[in-house]
């Protein structure tokens, strides 16, 4: 497991719109900095990103808009998402030594660790897992379940099993957040941080 970072913003993101906390025409202003809970903590542009909207947030990697949607979710249905996503659990991909993600209990988490969680800092994830996610929410909103092997065959090509068997998708986010969310992480590479 390791700590996503800025990754884990696109489930922030996606998960803020489905629940409608956010939209794309809401306003934040980042002065660099949010207080919580007493503790300052920063936005990696230290100088901040000033007046911006929700699709500027995403494209600049605002670490401010992601606290404030992460707090304007709250903890139960941010996790709530997160299960959904499949980060709280393996995600049974056919290879051994897969793990879960690494949580705060939810009863646990301050308001300053939900904080954090929304930049991707306080959780640990799998790389599978996170693939797995981002691949939901930008596919149509469906889960994806990974693996590696479709089948094994002998040295003449025949079939010896079929490893690989298609499970049912979910539905983790509605289709046109997902098409809102393509548009967003569009944004990012085309103009933004990830240009």
């Amino acid at each position: 497991v390791y700590e996503p970072g800025s990754t884990f913003k696109i489930l922030t993101a996606a998960s803020a719109l489905d629940m409608g906390v956010m939209s794309t025409s809401n306003r934040f202003y980042c002065s660099g900095s949010r207080v919580v809970d007493g503790k300052k903590i920063r936005c990696w542009k230290t100088k901040g990103h000033g007046s911006i909207d929700y699709g500027q947030g995403v494209e600049s990697s605002c670490n401010c808009v992601f606290m404030d949607s992460a707090l304007a979710m709250g903890t139960e249905k941010f996790y709530d998402y997160l299960q959904d996503f499949g980060l709280k659990s393996k995600t049974g991909i056919d290879m051994t030594g897969e793990t879960s993600g690494l949580f705060i209990a939810e009863n646990l988490v301050k308001t300053v660790d939900l904080a954090r969680i929304g930049f991707g800092q306080a959780v640990a994830v799998t790389p599978i897992g996170m693939m797995s996610a981002c691949s939901a929410v930008v596919n149509g909103g469906t889960t994806v379940y990974p693996h590696l092997v479709k089948q094994v065959v002998d040295d003449k090509g025949n079939s010896i099993d079929e490893v690989y068997t298609i499970r049912e998708s979910k539905r983790v986010i509605k289709e046109s957040t997902s098409n809102t969310m393509r548009d967003l992480l569009e944004r990012v590479v085309s103009n933004g941080s990830g240009k």
